[in-house]
Formats: structure tokens, sequence, C-alpha cells
């Protein structure tokens, strides 16, 4: 009996293997062109599988497996979408909790009678204590709060807020905040994000959209820094040119000439120890010059938040060396 059992089961296991063997050698054949062996695209556009080498077409009439609705805009999309958004370290649940919309209205856009207003006023209150039940999640939702109003005001794009939101929660989770606010902390990590996202903003930029003091924002950022080992490279000036260039309205020739001196800078040295907002705009109103638009000292100092001496005295430096490279 047990001999009988053993052979019926290596029957069975023979005749598996050949039947993943004829499924292998189905899949291959139906990635490969009939006719000449080539390789098979499928172009979803006209639901056709062709050949790349002949041109033969293998299937038509494919199966769509997308949305059967189509949306025009993004709002459009967001209504007939069926899924919810994706996770995000922005949100101090990271989206995967629920909202109650704020407006009274049922599925079918009527308003609700007052008892069920009453009771989806309820509803809300328990859900939001239930999303913050305890201190840190407060501190985190306060926190993300704040590098999301702070990265608005300062245009900055979504990658940097979430890699403001990743330094905080890192922060939060190594101790790193007591003793010092949540305001700080979370500009300091806007700060970070921005420069090492290659989009930086000067200390000026940031502490004018923060609640807290410049010289408080500069010792959070060095203490986060360190603490976390954040690897932040010095502030390229080349990086501010575009945004001065676009604030003051000049052209493409006038910010390809600022680079140009802040590249003869650097050859020189003089960018050594010194404010990369400074050269950058120095730069900027010398490259202005030079390609003969109008502009003026004040006008570069408001675009990029920083005192007219020090413009002039960076110009000089910047056409100095400028002058020494070409007569070497």
């Amino acid at each position: 009996m047990t001999n009988a059992r053993l052979s019926a089961r290596a029957r069975r296991t023979e005749t598996e293997t050949e039947t993943e063997t004829e499924s292998e050698d189905v899949a291959d054949s139906d990635l490969a062109c009939p006719e000449c062996t080539g390789q098979l695209v499928v172009d979803d556009e006209h639901g056709e599988t062709i050949c790349e080498d002949c041109g033969l077409v293998v299937e038509e009439d494919s199966v769509d497996r997308g949305p059967e609705w189509r949306a025009f805009d993004s709002a459009e999309k967001n209504k007939k979408s069926r899924v919810g958004a994706p996770t995000t370290n922005t949100m101090h649940d990271k989206g995967l909790s629920t909202n109650i919309d704020w407006r009274n209205k049922d599925a079918y856009g009527n308003s609700l009678g007052s008892r069920q207003r009453e009771k989806m006023q309820r509803l809300r209150k328990w859900n939001e204590r239930f999303r913050t039940r305890d201190s840190k999640e407060r501190n985190l939702k306060q926190a993300l709060g704040e590098i999301d109003r702070m990265a608005s005001a300062l245009g900055l794009p979504n990658n940097v807020r979430e890699t403001a939101s990743v330094i905080y929660r890192r922060a939060l989770n190594e101790d790193l905040l007591p003793g010092r606010s949540i305001e700080g902390v979370s500009t300091s990590c806007v700060y970070a994000a921005a420069r090492q996202a290659g989009v930086p903003r000067s200390l000026d930029e940031i502490a004018d959209v923060s609640r807290v003091e410049k010289n408080e924002i500069a010792r959070t950022y060095r203490y986060v820094v360190r603490e976390l080992g954040l690897e932040v490279q010095p502030a390229d000036p080349e990086s501010y040119v575009p945004r001065f260039a676009s604030g003051l309205e000049l052209s493409d020739e006038a910010e390809h000439r600022a680079r140009s001196l802040l590249r003869n800078a650097k050859e020189k040295g003089v960018h050594s120890g010194k404010s990369p907002v400074g050269l950058a705009a120095a730069a900027v109103y010398a490259a202005a010059l030079l390609t003969n638009e109008k502009t003026t000292q004040a006008a570069v100092s408001d675009v990029a938040d920083i005192s007219e001496v020090t413009i002039r005295n960076r110009y000089h430096e910047l056409l100095e060396a400028e002058e020494t490279l070409g007569l070497a």
C-alpha cells in the first residue's frame, strides 16, 4: 500500500514538472514573434501587441485594465478616483487615517439636517482625538503643519517638504527636541532639506517666514545637523542666480553671464569665506550692467534680501577676479 502511494506521488510530481515546463515554453513563445521570433511590444493606446522587427500584429482588441472614466483636470481626477492618496511623510499619520469632510452634505450633495449635522460634528471631534492620541503625535502634527506652511511661503517643491518631514521625524525619535521649541526644530529641518535638495534659501528668507529668531534657527540647525550626521554641502552661489534673475526679470544672457562671473570667482578663490547669497546678488547685478540691462542695487537688494553695501563690495571683487583671469 505504501509503495503504491509513493509511485502515485512520483507520477503526480512528474506530471506537475511537465506542466510547468510546458507553461514556461508557452510563456516564452508568447514573448516572441511567431513569424520572425522578434521581440513583442504592447501598444496600450491602440490595444495591440506587435513585433518590433517585422511589424506583425500578433494580438488586437486587448483588454484595457485602466479606469473606465476620463478626467481632464486634477480636480476631476480626484473626484472620480476610487482610491485614496498615497502615503506621505508630510502628515503625522502618513495619510493612512480617515478624514471626515467639513462640508455638511451627503453623497448626493444635499445638505444634512440639524440632527445629522450635530452627529457629524461629534464624529469629527472624536476622529480628531483618536488621530492624535498622545503627545508625540500632537507634536508631530504641529511641526509638520509648520513645515508645510513655511515651504509654501518659500515656494519649495514637494520633495523638500518630504525630506524636511523625514529629518524632523528622526530628530523626534532620537529625543533631540527637549529644551528646544517645535518651531525652531521644524524651521532648521526646512533649511537643511532645502540645502540638501539644491534649492537653498538664505537664513534671512527662512527667518522671515518662521516664528523664531534668526540666531535660534542657526543654533538649532547646527545642533540637528551634528546630532543626526546629515551631509549638507556648502551652498553654491550659482544655485541662487536663477531665482534672483527671475525676480529682476533679466534675460537668459544676463543669467549666463552671472554664472560665468561666479565660476571665475571660484577659480580665483574669491568665494572663500563669503556669503553665497551676497556673491550671487553681486554677480546678478554685475551681469545686468555688462549686458546693458537696467537694474539698480536697490532692486537687487530687495530681491536677494541683502544690503546694498554687501552688493557693492562683492561686485568689485567679482570684476577684479575676472580682469585678473583675462590678463592671465
